[in-house]
Parts: C-alpha cells; sequence; structure tokens
C-alpha cells in the first residue's frame, strides 16, 4: 500500500499507509492525545479526526487548548441544539448555526415564538443526547441527492442553501442518525465531547438577515470546555444586564427611541449634556492638534457617490431620495463630500497636512433586525476626520494620530488593543504602494511605543489601517478608533497639491475616528462605567438636598455659586423625607449629594455625601467647590 509522511509540530516525521484517518494519527503519538483529540490541522486546513490522509501533509492534533478548539466546540454545539429542536419540535425547519465570538445561534422556523419553558426543555433534551455520546460523522452527497433528502424532510431552506453553496458533492453531518445538517464542518468526534453548555435566550430573525425574507425563530447559546468558564461567562452576562445602555439609558433619562423614528435616538436634556461634553472634549484635543472644523451638506447628487464609488458598492445601504427627477443619496460618511472641499481651491504641499474635522449626522439604511440601541443605529454621528498629506508625511502624521488616541482613551481609563491590518487578496493600486504603507505604518506604531498585532489581509481593499478593540470594565471588546490609509479616493476626485517642483501631485487620505460614533461611544462608556459616570463627565455633578422647606433658599444660594463656578448641579426640594431624595439621588448615580441644614446655612457650608463613599463631612461652600473643580481637571 502507499505510503504518505506525516510531518508533525516538532519536524519529526512518520510513514502512515495512504487513506489513514487523522485519529491514528494521535493514537501513533500517545493514547492521551488520542483521548483528548477533537480535530486536527492538515496543512493550512482544519478537519475532523475521520479525515483520510491522501498525500504529504503537516499534521497538528488539535485539543481544547488550541486555537481553533472552542470554535469548533461551538459549532458542534450549535448542531446538538439543532437536533434537540428537531426532535422536540417535529416540524420546525432549520436555518443556519454558526460559531460566534461568544457562543453559538441557531435559527428555525417554527409556528410559535419559543418561550423560556420551550428553552429548558430543549437544553435538557441536549444533555440527554450529549449523555448518549453520539457519533458526528461526515457524509459526502452527491447535490442531487442531498437536495432530494432535505425536500423530503420539509426543509427548503436548506435545499436553497445546497442550491447556492454546494458543488456536485456536497458535505452533511450526521449525529448517529438523530439528526443530519448541510455543513462543512468540521466537528467534534462525538457529543459526549460536550458538556459545559447553556440556551440563553431567543428572538426574532429573518432568514439571510433580510426583513423582506422568512421570519424565523433565532434560539441563542453559549459552550465552554469547563463549567467553570461558563459559569464566569454567565456570571458576566448578568453584569452585562446590568450594564446595558439600553435600560440605564432609560433610567438615567438619557435617551429615548420610538417606532416612528427606528434606529434614530432622541437625545433627552441630560444625555444631550453627555453628548455636548464629548463634542467638547473632542473638539478641545484636536484644535490644538492644527485640525479645522467644517461641516458639509446631508444630501447629495448621486453623482458624488458614483464618483466616490458608493454608489455601486454601497447604495443598498444609503437612504435615498428624489428631487426634481434626480436621484440623491442622505450622507452615509463624511469622506466623499471633504475631498470636494479639499478639491475647492489650489494647494500647496505648504498647506499639508490639512486636517478636517466634522461631526454632522450621518444616516445608513440598516436592517430593522439589527438595530440595537446606540451600539446599531441609522442615525448617528462620528468624530471623523480626514487628514490629507503627502505620502512622505504619512509615518509622522500617524504617529501623531496614534499618541492623540493614547491620550483620549487615558482620559476615559480606557484599556485598549490594537491591531495592523495589510492588504487583502483583492486590493486596489500596485503592492509597492501598499509595502510602502504597511511599513510607514509599521514604523509609526513602534515609535509611539504601541504594541500591537497583525492582522494579514484584514485591510480595506483601498489601504492599510490600524483599529483600536477598547476592553470595557466587564472584559467585553469595542472596536473603536481606526487609522485608515486611502489611496483611492484621492485618484477618484482627482485630487492634487502643487509641489516644491512646481507640478502636480496626488495627497494621500488618512480617515480617522477615536470615539468612532458618538453613539457607540456613549454606549460603551454606560456599560463601562455601569452609568456611574465620573464626575467630569456626569450630567448632573452634585444635588442639593435641603433637609427642610425653610433650607430651600440657602440651598438655592449654593446652587448659584457651584453653577457659577461650572458645575452641573440640581436642588431636590420636593416634600420627601430625606432618605428617600439620598436614596433617589443614588439610584440617579450623582457623585455628590450636598445636604444642607440650619448648621450648613450657618457655616456657610455643606454637609457632603460621596455616592459611593458615603458621608464625607460637612465642608466649606468654596473648599467643595475647589475639590470637585480639580476632580473635574484630573478626569479621574
Amino acid at each position: 500500500m502507499d505510503q504518505v509522511t506525516v510531518t508533525l509540530p516538532d519536524g519529526s516525521t512518520r510513514q502512515m499507509p495512504m487513506g489513514t484517518p487523522v485519529r491514528e494519527v494521535a493514537a501513533s503519538i500517545s493514547p492521551r492525545l488520542a483521548a483528548a483529540a477533537l480535530a486536527a490541522a492538515v496543512g493550512d486546513r482544519v478537519v475532523d479526526l475521520t479525515h483520510p490522509l491522501e498525500e504529504d501533509a503537516s499534521v497538528r492534533i488539535i485539543t481544547k487548548d488550541g486555537p481553533e478548539a472552542l470554535e469548533l466546540y461551538r459549532h458542534s454545539t450549535a448542531h446538538l441544539l439543532a437536533a434537540a429542536v428537531t426532535s422536540l419540535f417535529p416540524e420546525a425547519q432549520c436555518g443556519i448555526g454558526p460559531p460566534t465570538e461568544d457562543g453559538f445561534f441557531y435559527d428555525f422556523v417554527v409556528d410559535r415564538p419559543f418561550v423560556p419553558e420551550d428553552l429548558e426543555a430543549i437544553e435538557a433534551k441536549m444533555r440527554e443526547l450529549a449523555s448518549l455520546d453520539l457519533a458526528y460523522e461526515r457524509k459526502m452527497m452527491s447535490k442531487a441527492e442531498a437536495k432530494r433528502y432535505f425536500a423530503d424532510r420539509g426543509e427548503p431552506l436548506k435545499v436553497q442553501l445546497i442550491e447556492e453553496k454546494g458543488g456536485p458533492i456536497v458535505s452533511c453531518y450526521t449525529i448517529d442518525g438523530v439528526f443530519m445538517d448541510f455543513c462543512t464542518g468540521p466537528h467534534v468526534p462525538s457529543s459526549g465531547v460536550l458538556k459545559a453548555f447553556r440556551v440563553l435566550t431567543s428572538s426574532n430573525a429573518y432568514w439571510k438577515g433580510d426583513a423582506k425574507n422568512q421570519p424565523m425563530q433565532r434560539i441563542y447559546g453559549t459552550a465552554f470546555f469547563t463549567n467553570k468558564a461558563l459559569e464566569e461567562h454567565l456570571t458576566r452576562l448578568e453584569e452585562a444586564k446590568k450594564r446595558d445602555h439600553r435600560k440605564l439609558g432609560r433610567e438615567l433619562g438619557l435617551f429615548t427611541f420610538h417606532k416612528w423614528a427606528p434606529g434614530a435616538t432622541f437625545w433627552l436634556a441630560h444625555g444631550t449634556t453627555l453628548w455636548n461634553l464629548l463634542a467638547e472634549y473632542m473638539r478641545a484635543m484636536l484644535f490644538p492638534e492644527g485640525y479645522v472644523e467644517i461641516r458639509t451638506p446631508l444630501v447629495f447628487n448621486k453623482q458624488l457617490w458614483e464618483t466616490s464609488g458608493h454608489w455601486e458598492h454601497y447604495r443598498e445601504h444609503m437612504f435615498l431620495v428624489e428631487s426634481e427627477g434626480e436621484p440623491y443619496g442622505l450622507k452615509a460618511m463624511n469622506c466623499p463630500g471633504h475631498m470636494l472641499v479639499f478639491a475647492s481651491e489650489v494647494r500647496s504641499y505648504r498647506d499639508l497636512p490639512i486636517r478636517y474635522y466634522d461631526q454632522s449626522v450621518l444616516h445608513r439604511n440598516e436592517a430593522s433586525g439589527v438595530l440595537a440601541g446606540l451600539t446599531r443605529a441609522r442615525q448617528f454621528c462620528q468624530d471623523d476626520a480626514h487628514c490629507f498629506v503627502t505620502r512622505e508625511q504619512i509615518g509622522d502624521e500617524v504617529e501623531r494620530l496614534l499618541r492623540l488616541v493614547q491620550r483620549v482613551y487615558a482620559d476615559f481609563r480606557l484599556d485598549f488593543s490594537v491591531e495592523l491590518s495589510t492588504r487583502p487578496e483583492t486590493f486596489l493600486g500596485d503592492t509597492k504602494t501598499w509595502d510602502q504603507a504597511e511599513h510607514q505604518l509599521e514604523q509609526a506604531l513602534e515609535a509611539s511605543g504601541q504594541a500591537y498585532v497583525v492582522a494579514e489581509g484584514q485591510g480595506n481593499f483601498y489601504g492599510p489601517k490600524i483599529d483600536f478593540h477598547v476592553i470595557d470594565a466587564i472584559g467585553r471588546n469595542w472596536q473603536c478608533a481606526t487609522i485608515q490609509l486611502d489611496y483611492q479616493l484621492p485618484e477618484r476626485f482627482q485630487l492634487k497639491y502643487i509641489g516644491t517642483d512646481n507640478a502636480e501631485h496626488r495627497p494621500v487620505v488618512i480617515h480617522r475616528a477615536i470615539f468612532g460614533s458618538f453613539e457607540r461611544f456613549i454606549a460603551l462608556l454606560i456599560e463601562h462605567y455601569a452609568g456611574a459616570f465620573p464626575l467630569w463627565l456626569a450630567p448632573v455633578q452634585t444635588i442639593i438636598v435641603p433637609i427642610a422647606d425653610r433650607h430651600g433658599d440657602y440651598a438655592e444660594t449654593v446652587a448659584t455659586r457651584l453653577r457659577e463656578a461650572g458645575l452641573r448641579v440640581e436642588v431636590d426640594a420636593r416634600q420627601e423625607k430625606m432618605g428617600y431624595k439620598i436614596r433617589e439621588a443614588q439610584l440617579r448615580k450623582i457623585p455628590y449629594m450636598l445636604v444642607t441644614g440650619d448648621r450648613e446655612a450657618a457655616d456657610n457650608a455643606v454637609a457632603v455625601r460621596h455616592r459611593t463613599d458615603g458621608d464625607q463631612g460637612a465642608c466649606a461652600v468654596d473648599a467643595f467647590i475647589a475639590s470637585a473643580l480639580a476632580e473635574v481637571r484630573r478626569r479621574s
């Protein structure tokens, strides 16, 4: 029998008969490895343990410690979920069931929404199937045979997927006769491997995420290799529920939504204060850096979007209108308008860099099913800027931007990680330009002392980029700041400047945002601080609570002094008990409560109570003002 050469991660090799399943490679190394094996990497492809070796290859056995293991484990658990649902609800049609960053989901067509009792029964059935240690087996079928099987089973959506994605021979996976799905895999060897999982929630969904398609029910779940890791994750989920910006935004009177304006935020008084604080903060950071603020139109003729390329590639995500027979699009991003501003004058190399800042309103026609409070909206604003530079200025400008981002996130006490995304398979321009751009970004990152990882092939089609992933108080990642090089828009808009040689040259554009969108950044801050904003960001920084009606005038006098000093203050003069008013101020997460009574009025003082540290004792009004202003300046 022909032999194949297997190369192991340590560089050693061994000969195996052709057709040997990779499971036997694990067994030949050690019984312990064979027992722990979940799958294998053959070359750069992840396969299940039954995969036959047909040619010489490098082989790495994947156990639970492998980088691919958790995604594989969760994908297999999603199939186990589908097996449980189709067992309990035989008329259910299956959609798709991928792993996700935090778990997995599976979509179903059913005759009614799932209720909590259904989810409990589904999880119990999953545990029953897992305890049977049923084998996951790959079954190769002709496209016609697979379509016939799923059609006979009443699964038209699977038939559609096979028609769209399957080749002449398609891959399906069975769970030992209990369930079969159209899937390329790979999967774990058997259901007995799956132990630490939990069915979480259900929600409405649509086939392929399009509201025009078949309505579906989506079941979310999660899975980990140990019960300890699962319980830690569930604890984080409970904490995340408490911090949910939609819940806290309503309770703190920051914003609201209405069905007549889906995906658009109604900023209430306190939310507007917070929004303006962030806007002014960003202006204060940018103006010393040489930025100028501009505002561009909300609606543009389609000719702008055709020139930028968005009409061809992004039109379905835009709100379109018509005027006098001409098609227009609501602004979905600021960059094309900024190109027109740059082109409105003759530019010299002496003018560069030019840094335009714009925080005007943007609209994107997101599907209703994906709208999620402030984190996924149709109307939003970005702290958006475009820096027009020469090619020689790219490195210095990016380094300046990196230091700016570092300063901003330090003010909010936000930790972050950084990713450099390089040339994708499909790109515009030439490789020499890309190599130069990537090298300049690398140099800027190193010069700024910023640690980073490289995301190979994840750049935009028009240029490489640097992305910042903010880590919040409970360990979740939020993609926020981005720095993107763009050689294509200046080309499309025929931008030029006069160089030192009196010839025309093409500038490079650096797209950059630090908050990202104001809406999403505010959601991040609400959840990061659990609504308890630091003093400098709190919409109401202090509330004055008079003990009795006769102390009201003094409370107003103190409030006036605080306002004149620049502090945001309210007076709670309601005829309620002191304890009630203090508890309510605590629930509103107001940083300081100042109690005024006879003694305080006589001593020109206030009794200070901090929202977390409790009573601080009496303090002269001027001393409290000085202390509060110092805390604001520290942004602590």
